[in-house]
């Protein structure tokens, strides 16, 4: 029913091996945090009655549900957006529309085909969620509940992708938009809770975080409001859905070829035409450009290299840049802002959340923009070319490194000002601000580094992207539920030892299977191990409140030598993967 290119995509392109891979590399983590939360809480006490059992089931569910929709839907948006932009990189998305295809087959083709592995992950995890009610604490009745909201949101995060990534020419607009509309839309339901008087369903309807803890509580079987709001966000994601998926059917052939390609001249038809060409007196003379010593830091600052719609995506950012910023102005007003810092155990001050929000989100589209510099020269066969002149390694890497730090330099500037608007009104001193700033700086340079090493290694477009990408979110979200975990069961420390030390190095393991898997190194088996401890260890100096300059000191010294560590390699060696991703076995 959906055609042919559902075909291509389900049973041909994928690599089945890999995508077994992804799938049992889901199950395991989860099934890892699980046993880490056990090993924590009977070294603190043992699950001796049926309430503790209870109390470690519920906990339990309430901490994977939210990783789960988190991780789910996040692979549903960048996965299909990178898909989409993959073909048109590959200039195969014209092919299809020049066939009998129709624009449903072709659109809805391409969204089932990317959340095959989404929804294949999710009921993959069905059977160890529904241990949860064994253990007590858990009902059936919520775990379906929050699988039916993770499954909506899912929907709908994949169709938002697989369409801006339609409307975009370029992959980085295509995964920069889809994050940011994404965000949007969730930030837009927020501040209209807040202003308004909703009801409890219509506020659950507007906001996928509200309808699956609702889902999760043990009330949700018990209030009416409760389970007519879960069934509204379901129905409201499923419409909306639906919505973008039609306008993506309807303008699938008005938007490709884009307009760029249709407005370049045609080819001259008569012999009077070219021979008017072939006259010298009717060639216009353009000036040369100055091209700097480095071409390919020139090419990337003074053309557009990414498309000039990247605007676009300045646009976007600012405003959902602003959205934070209202947010902190409000908590300025009202004090809560200057609240003093938490010890671990408590609440963070209300500004950290939004202020650490913009930041990763500043994070993952640098991230982002680091791959596509590497990945569109090589979908645009143009990184052969590359590796044939008289370009030495270091201009090629610093010059596409210089490049995206330029190109994203609203990114990287807009939360640096942030922090300065924090110190000037006292939230916090100038000497913690000059530390997070250049902590920040170390963070721009390590996510971008990461991409180009993502792009140079690995030869498909959307494996480099969801390593990439992988990582970071692995740095910024994984070591925080091991925090969380670690927090929530407090204990002794020998104790908590083991569990911890499971979740570090596990975390180890996978870094450096995605960082060094091609050409593996002892400095990047160093780094792989150590980063995830550091970034533990900043993290908890931060809460604890100490001093500062023991968290950027140990930022600078484990993230400074991941770069080191990544670069050397590719400045000395310049080992670039030059094999070809084929259609006929895949992206992996």
């Amino acid at each position: 029913m959906l055609g042919p290119v559902f075909n291509r995509e389900a049973t041909v392109v994928p690599k089945r091996s890999k995508t077994y891979l992804a799938r049992g590399l889901y199950l395991l983590a989860l099934f890892g945090l699980l046993c880490t939360g056990y090993l924590v809480l009977d070294g603190s006490r043992s699950l001796a009655t049926v309430s503790d059992a209870a109390r470690f089931g519920g906990w339990m569910f309430f901490l994977l549900a939210p990783l789960q929709l988190l991780v789910l839907s996040s692979l549903a948006a960048v996965g299909s957006a990178a898909s989409v932009a993959q073909e048109k990189d590959r200039r195969t998305l014209i092919l299809l529309l020049m066939t009998r295809l129709s624009g449903f087959e072709v659109v809805v083709g391409k969204l089932t085909a990317t959340l095959l592995g989404p929804l294949a992950m999710l009921l993959a995890a069905l059977p160890l969620f529904l241990v949860l009610p064994l253990l007590g604490g858990v009902s059936p009745q919520q775990v379906l509940l929050v699988f039916l909201v993770t499954a909506a949101t899912i929907l709908f995060a994949g169709s938002v992708g697989t369409v801006v990534g339609l409307w975009r020419e370029k992959t980085f607009q295509a995964i920069a938009l889809t994050v940011l509309i994404l965000l949007m839309l969730v930030g837009v339901g927020e501040i209209l809770i807040h202003l308004l008087q909703l009801p409890v369903a219509v506020q659950l309807a507007l906001s996928p975080q509200r309808a699956l803890a609702a889902a999760a509580s043990p009330l949700a079987s018990l209030s009416a409001a409760t389970s007519l709001g879960v069934g509204l966000f379901t129905g409201l994601a499923v419409m909306g859905s639906l919505l973008v998926l039609a306008v993506g059917v309807a303008k699938v052939r008005v938007w490709n070829p884009s307009r760029e390609v249709r407005l370049k001249a045609p080819d001259p038809e008569t012999s009077e035409e070219q021979q008017s060409l072939a006259t010298p007196s009717s060639w216009k003379v353009r000036a040369p450009r100055n091209v700097w010593k480095n071409p390919i830091l020139w090419r990337e600052i003074r053309t557009w290299a990414y498309g000039r719609k990247v605007v676009v995506i300045r646009v976007a950012f600012t405003m959902l840049f602003l959205l934070g910023v209202a947010v902190i102005y409000g908590q300025i007003q009202d004090g809560t802002a200057y609240e003093p810092a938490a010890r671990i155990g408590r609440a963070l001050p209300a500004v950290t959340l939004p202020l650490a929000a913009i930041g990763v989100v500043s994070l993952v589209l640098i991230n982002a923009l680091a791959v596509n510099s590497v990945t569109g020269e090589r979908d645009g066969l143009a990184l052969d070319l590359l590796l044939v002149t008289d370009l030495r390694p270091s201009e090629f890497v610093f010059g596409k490194l210089l490049g995206v730090l330029y190109v994203g330099k609203e990114l990287i500037l807009l939360p640096m000002l942030l922090l300065l608007y924090l110190a000037v009104r006292g939230v916090m001193t100038y000497e913690n601000m000059v530390y997070a700033m250049l902590g920040a700086a170390m963070l721009y340079v390590f996510v971008s580094t990461l991409g180009i090493h993502s792009g140079l290694n690995y030869v498909a477009g959307r494996t480099a992207t969801l390593a990439s990408l992988g990582t970071v979110f692995f740095l910024c979200v994984g070591i925080a539920i091991c925090m969380t975990i670690m927090v929530s069961f407090r204990g002794a420390f020998q104790l908590q030892l083991a569990p911890f030390l499971v979740m570090i190095l596990g975390g180890g393991a996978a870094l450096f299977a995605s960082l060094g898997w091609r050409n593996p190194s002892s400095a990047i088996f160093l780094a792989s191990f150590t980063l995830p401890l550091i970034t533990f260890y900043s993290i908890t100096q931060f809460l604890l409140q100490t001093d500062h300059l023991f968290v950027f000191f140990s930022m600078a010294v484990g993230y400074g030598f991941t770069v080191a560590a990544l670069l050397i390699p590719a400045l000395s060696e310049f080992d670039v993967s030059l094999e070809r991703d084929r259609g006929a076995e895949g992206d992996g």
